[in-house]
């Protein structure tokens, strides 16, 4: 999360009263399932859906994790290789409805994302997690798992670090940004870095509605699967550089051409990595998501540090959010109870 010194025109901007999560309609926001906020003691499991982390890196998520006074357990299958892959899909399965099923378990943790997902995500015990319900934590490729639970049980999910803890990319602050949103109650608030390559696409007013999305290739890829109609909603987008700027363009265009952006009330853009040198005809990615998201005649919060860059924030997803452009701010309800 980003914390720096505000400018003259932030400090100004930050005194605006913002609309109060508590006594905002429910009528704005689907049925939410919010799993129990963790306490110190409790078991929490490590997993890998999608393609195989680092030893070393798993090793300190384990650290940080238990610094909260959790006990961490790892899946059996956790550090399994096949191809690009954390192991066969039935393996990768068993691992996450193990956590699921196991009433001990309070939390499950993604230890990377990478491909492979959205391979499992129809095979998901869901009404395991619709019995006992408890936060999975993830992001890049896990959005695929965060929208099939959001589709079909209506879990909140957790977008924030996975558990391949890189500390020069995950400093204290990431750290505690995801231990408050799993161990508190209180709301979440995420501040704009204006030194975000997104920060520049900020505009419009105040806006607010259930916040749901991720990786956008992922939330592409749900489209007539696991992504429902985002009416009444913030959209959450980031991406990682591998797509190219005519990939994002193909994405944010078939997600507006499939109609469930209709009624959608802003968009939040976090990182958009790796294309800060990328150029065609003079256009760079700014160009290409200004152009698009223009159509959608909404507000935009751009530069939050959300996704693959440096010191990401955690968020709920499946929550009541506001996005405040003038202010720069992301203010969500807490996806724990």
């Amino acid at each position: 999360m980003w914390i720096g010194a505000a400018t003259p025109f932030e400090r100004l901007s930050c005194r605006r009263s913002l609309p109060d999560l508590r006594t905002m309609t429910s009528t704005v926001l689907p049925p939410a399932l919010r799993p129990p906020h963790l306490n110190p003691g409790d078991r929490v499991r490590f997993v890998s859906p999608a393609s195989t982390p680092d030893r070393e890196l798993v090793a300190k998520g384990v650290e940080v994790v238990t610094d909260w006074g959790l006990q961490v357990e790892l899946g059996d299958h956790v550090f399994d290789t096949l191809g690009y892959l954390a192991g066969a899909d039935e393996d990768r399965l068993g691992d996450l409805n193990d956590a699921f099923r196991d009433p001990g378990v309070r939390a499950v943790f993604a230890t990377r994302g990478g491909k492979g997902a959205a391979r499992i995500a129809d095979g998901l015990d869901f009404d395991a997690v619709r019995r006992d319900p408890k936060p999975l934590i993830g992001f890049s490729d896990i959005t695929a798992l965060h929208l099939a639970l959001w589709n079909q049980v209506g879990l909140v999910g957790m977008h924030g670090p996975s558990m391949s803890w890189y500390e020069p990319n995950c400093g204290p602050e990431c750290a505690e940004a995801l231990r408050r949103a799993l161990m508190t109650t209180d709301e979440i608030v995420v501040r704009r870095n204006p030194k975000e390559l997104t920060a520049a696409l900020t505009e419009g007013e105040v806006a607010a509605g259930f916040l749901m999305g991720g990786n956008l290739e992922a939330i592409r890829c749900a489209i007539g699967v696991d992504l429902r109609s985002l009416d009444g909603g913030i959209l959450l987008i980031e991406e990682n550089r591998g797509t190219g700027l005519g990939m994002v363009d193909r994405q944010l265009t078939q997600l507006m051409r499939s109609g469930l952006l209709n009624g959608l009330r802003g968009v939040a853009v976090g990182q958009i990595t790796g294309f800060e040198d990328d150029r065609s005809n003079g256009w760079s990615v700014l160009d290409v998501l200004r152009d698009r998201l223009s159509k959608l005649n909404v507000p935009i919060l751009g530069g939050l540090p959300l996704g693959h860059g440096l010191h990401p924030a955690t968020v709920p997803l499946g929550t009541l959010a506001t996005i405040d452009p003038a202010a720069g701010t992301l203010t969500v309800a807490p996806g724990v109870r």
